[in-house]
């Protein structure tokens, strides 16, 4: 386990990048042949992390430079060492006025089934043996992995398909790796080519990725005061507004007798009968 999603240790033992770090390089047919193991069994998320690592983030290692240099960031690091054991702790979060934001981000992962710390698990998992790094490069990229849930809080993009591929354009645009719009694209066309539905698809991924342009960077911020925040404040002052373009395929799909969270349904009746 990557000990920098746990240790509490002063944040003056982190060096900003270990030195064995293998600079990755863009493989996108290595990218590809990991997305077409994702459809044939989209519960495997490790196939997601190695497409991550076949796409590579360009500005990742500036980006770092310039958070963990900043004011913001040195209250953070000091601060949320690790995020899993603070998203984790349901009976903490509960403790926050009702309405805000961690009332929320509790009641979609108790809905669901998920945990903070699930999402590590399937990193580590897909990980390896490979060396871990417990550097400001790694506390930077656990950060952007263990508040992808509370973007689908924040955003209100379920975890239906197309929510999915709308919450990867969004964190595009909060974290430009290529892997995020391979996804999300490849992903929102294989939606539509398995249907034939009216539904604005690729126009509700579009709108994902203009909604987390206008958004600060979620993983930049100070998660503890955000979840302390009511929900319809922190949308606000985010800047997040409803997507109705994924509200609108939504609707779209149930006048057909298509139900958004089961895309495979119709196909299996039309080919039962």
């Amino acid at each position: 386990m990557n000990a920098i999603a746990h240790d509490f240790a002063p944040v003056t033992d982190l060096i900003f990048a270990d030195l064995r770090r293998v600079k990755l390089r863009t493989r996108p047919f290595k990218a590809l042949g990991h997305f077409r193991r994702l459809l044939k069994d989209k519960e495997n998320t490790a196939e997601v992390f190695h497409i991550f690592e076949s796409l590579p983030r360009r500005d990742f290692v500036p980006s770092a430079k310039t958070f963990v240099a900043s004011d913001t960031g040195r209250k953070v690091l000091a601060s949320e060492r690790a995020l899993a054991p603070i998203l984790d702790d349901h009976a903490a979060l509960r403790r926050l006025p009702a309405g805000s934001v961690a009332h929320a981000y509790c009641d979609f992962m108790e809905r669901e089934g998920l945990s903070a710390q699930g999402l590590i698990d399937e990193a580590d998992k897909s990980w390896g043996d490979r060396p871990r790094y417990d550097d400001m490069l790694a506390w930077y990229g656990n950060r952007h992995r263990d508040t992808h849930d509370l973007l689908h809080v924040l955003t209100g993009y379920g975890r239906d398909p197309l929510g999915e591929q709308c919450v990867l354009a969004f964190t595009f645009s909060q974290s430009p790796s290529p892997a995020h719009l391979f996804i999300a694209w490849l992903g929102g066309l294989h939606i539509k080519r398995g249907l034939r539905s009216k539904a604005p698809i690729l126009s509700a991924i579009r709108e994902g990725q203009a909604l987390g342009k206008a958004c600060p960077r979620i993983a930049e911020m100070p998660i503890r005061e955000l979840l302390a925040m009511p929900l319809d404040e922190a949308r606000a002052k985010l800047s997040i507004t409803p997507a109705t373009h994924y509200w609108e395929a939504h609707r779209v799909w149930r006048e057909e007798g298509i139900d958004p969270y089961d895309l495979m349904k119709p196909k299996a009746a039309k080919q039962a009968a």
